[in-house]
């Protein structure tokens, strides 16, 4: 979830070298920014401080490498930075670029900037973070944010099932902003484990006696263990946390351990960070679903080339209005009938 902290999202539902900000392009030569003498490709971050952003510019910079592009990267000084990605796509215009691929910092207000592109001749790909309205771009590569949540939600349904204990779920959301990536991998989630959501575009609708509340964490550790230490007041026989990412579960461990609960009350979250993919193995995190920003990019890159070449655009994944990047359960304790890859597999294939 590259949203805020980590999006962020993916928030947190989402964070090297080389930025634009405000107009100053990075790029040719050695210092990371671009690199071949082919056609012109882009890559527009929310930061370039973010570790799922700075894994998402190593894919684009390995396919622009291998398909002979060369690559521009841009970024702004913080997430929502717009004029930066204003100012990026700006200076890809006047470059002539082929195409570019972006990580929205306003889903809404970029859509100008890109119209004005693809006006260009320019082929458009958001990577994670879907415009609005989403088919603003030519195409969205990301993670399915509500299959990412419904795995952990099954894990976690498998595991209560298995140990014979009653659920009783703290949910520790983004923000109060309702955002996609947000509300997507929270109501997966509740999917997941078999309790039947309200309005599947909302969070907190729900009437269902197993959820002890929700609280909102910024995808931050500190906003995890404030979102915590808030919800085990409200109920202390909370036995089950589901987080919108791995730095809000790691902040939701320290209230558990804080409070005596940290062998008593099972972790689940979202993102695949090497800090996170740690933590499963520590037993921090019970399971944690797996998004791959390196994959994301190489694909947006060959995309792009594929474009450039022949005027090909490419395609959704079937049922659906993105092209799906996949996500993998990764946990040390593997449950009846589903499908996970370990922790020592997760370390070989996480980012950060």
């Amino acid at each position: 979830m590259r949203g805020s902290t980590l999006i962020l999202r993916r928030v947190g539902p989402a964070l090297t070298t080389v930025t634009l900000l405000l107009g100053t392009a990075a790029c040719g030569g050695d210092d990371g920014g671009g690199s071949g003498g082919g056609d012109i490709v882009g890559l527009i971050t929310k930061t370039d401080t973010n570790p799922f952003f700075v894994k998402m510019k190593e894919g684009a910079q390995q396919a622009a490498t291998q398909q002979g592009l060369k690559l521009q990267s841009f970024a702004g000084k913080q997430d929502g930075d717009n004029e930066a990605q204003v100012q990026a796509i700006e200076n890809l215009m006047s470059s002539g670029a082929k195409g570019f691929l972006i990580t929205p910092s306003d889903s809404k207000a970029i859509v100008p900037s890109i119209d004005k592109a693809k006006q260009q001749g320019m082929l458009v790909i958001a990577l994670d973070t879907p415009t609005d309205p989403p088919d603003a771009v030519d195409a969205t590569f990301a993670t399915d944010n509500y299959q990412a949540g419904k795995l952990i939600g099954q894990w976690a349904k498998a595991k209560f099932a298995k140990d014979g204990k009653q659920a009783k779920i703290a949910m520790l959301d983004l923000n109060a902003n309702q955002v996609s990536v947000d509300v997507k991998r929270d109501q997966g989630f509740l999917d997941g484990f078999g309790i039947p959501v309200g309005d599947p575009n909302r969070i907190g609708d729900e009437n269902d006696p197993r959820i002890a509340g929700h609280d909102v964490t910024d995808g931050a550790e500190d906003g995890g263990r404030t979102a915590m230490e808030n919800l085990l007041q409200k109920d202390p026989s909370i036995n089950l946390v589901y987080t919108i990412n791995e730095p809000a579960a790691a902040g939701a461990y320290q209230a558990l351990k804080s409070a005596g609960k940290d062998k008593t009350v099972t972790i689940v979250s979202i993102d695949g960070g090497c800090p996170g993919v740690d933590n499963v193995a520590k037993g921090v995190i019970g399971a944690t679903s797996m998004q791959f920003p390196l994959k994301m990019a190489s694909l947006g890159i060959e995309a792009i080339a594929k474009f450039a070449k022949d005027g090909t655009k490419p395609e959704a994944t079937s049922g659906k209005d993105f092209v799906d990047t996949g996500a993998q359960l990764i946990t040390d304790q593997p449950q009846a009938g589903v499908e996970a890859k370990d922790s020592a597999w997760g370390k070989q294939n996480c980012w950060g």
